[in-house]
């Protein structure tokens, strides 16, 4: 853990602490003390806890702090908190008897309360945080069309595929012909430091960019130098393996041409196919790393890491600019500025046939990946994602003069 994370979650404790102090304290002395009833010692208790809560949080332990937004909105926090409150004074007239002044029984009984109180806090603040996020990206922007030198680019990142790259893309090519005749296909590999001949086999088969990374730097590295070399008005990436059939790129690109700022593939969508099955550790895997996803995202996503995702190219530039993480954690990132910047994003239902060559191994990089999303809090708490979009931000909307990639 970082030495910024862990002053994060010091100063979280520390606010817990002495909020959790205030609170029972506040609750014994108006009993014991003032000899309020309980009900009335309880209510105060929750008041004064809740505005120092709300007021530490806010200048200390969050400051500046985006995915803790839930502290700028008053009105937000006061209805969660009169709900918890509730919840509160229910555990606590439940398990106190009202005629007692004894502290024992006030600490036990407050405490319990507290531990239910704040469970629901918890899980009413995420959800509020969620339908804020969904509300936000479920709509298509309707912007101006980005521009291009061409309609359409899929980006093939490949490690060690000197074997299937020509023939992934001659693939592509045919899947795609018509855009090519209807605005122009672009075909980008990049070869991520491959051992092998991969570069080689991509040119002889007529990839229209090729890049060559030395030495390997993980799939997000390779993305992320795909993208910002492709000239289309789209862009797409997908996995050398074809794990999702390349017709299936159309659906994407329709739907980016509709008016979407991002679409993405999703293997959780109710009318996704698998063709073939993905061996059952990393089908688990893949459903723990969208849970621990939560650490970074605001939004609920079905499918964070699915290989098949699509951009406007103004999208995918401000987005892919500032993508730090080199491994698989960067399509996590990915939705994290995809959230930062409100931007519309569409889950579309694929076709997967997983691949029994994948390079991916689940332990070490599942380990990875949960080690990125420490950096991308980290790097999102520190603001090193502001600086870069404010040269591109905001992308023009109908009505605005456009801007040039």
């Amino acid at each position: 853990m970082s030495e910024r994370v862990r002053r994060l979650v010091g100063r979280f404790a520390v606010v817990g602490v002495f909020v959790t102090v205030v609170d029972v304290a506040t609750f014994v002395v108006a009993r014991r003390v003032a000899g309020l009833p309980l009900v009335w010692a309880a209510a105060l208790a929750v008041g004064i806890a809740a505005t120092t809560s709300y007021s530490a949080h806010r200048w200390l332990t969050f400051r500046g702090d985006p995915y803790a937004r839930w502290v700028r909105r008053p009105a937000v926090v006061l209805g969660v908190v009169v709900l918890a409150g509730a919840v509160d004074l229910g555990v606590v007239v439940v398990l106190v008897d009202p005629s007692t002044t004894a502290v024992p029984a006030l600490v036990v009984g407050k405490l319990a309360a507290l531990g239910v109180g704040a469970g629901l806090r918890l899980v009413a603040f995420r959800r509020v945080l969620f339908g804020e996020v969904r509300r936000r990206s479920g709509a298509a922007a309707g912007r101006l069309p980005a521009d291009g030198r061409v309609r359409l680019s899929v980006v093939i990142p490949a490690y060690r595929e000197q074997e299937r790259i020509g023939a992934t893309v001659r693939r592509v090519r045919e899947a795609l012909g018509e855009v090519a005749a209807d605005g122009g296909l672009e075909i980008v590999v990049v070869d991520d430091g491959s051992p092998d001949d991969t570069a080689a086999a991509a040119r002889a088969a007529g990839a229209d960019v090729v890049l060559r990374q030395e030495p390997n730097r993980g799939k997000g590295a390779a993305v992320r130098a795909g993208v910002l070399a492709a000239g289309g008005r789209t862009v797409v990436f997908t996995d050398a393996d074809l794990a999702y059939p390349p017709e299936q790129v159309l659906r994407l690109l329709e739907a980016v041409e509709s008016g979407w700022d991002v679409v993405v593939g999703s293997r959780r969508h109710v009318d996704t196919t698998t063709l073939v099955g993905a061996r059952r550790v990393r089908e688990i895997g893949g459903r723990v790393i969208n849970l621990c996803t939560m650490a970074v995202l605001l939004g609920q996503y079905r499918d964070t890491q699915c290989g098949l995702k699509a951009f406007r190219s103004d999208v995918a530039n401000l987005l892919f600019r500032q993508v730090r993480t080199t491994g698989f954690a960067f399509d996590i990132e990915v939705f994290h500025l995809v959230e930062r910047y409100e931007l519309g994003v569409l889950e579309v239902p694929v076709e997967v046939e997983n691949s029994e060559r994948s390079t991916v191994k689940v332990v070490r990089d599942g380990f990875r990946l949960l080690r990125d999303l420490v950096r991308i809090r980290r790097w999102a708490k520190g603001g090193a994602y502001a600086s870069a979009a404010d040269e591109v931000w905001p992308l023009p909307l109908p009505g605005t003069p456009g801007r040039s990639r």
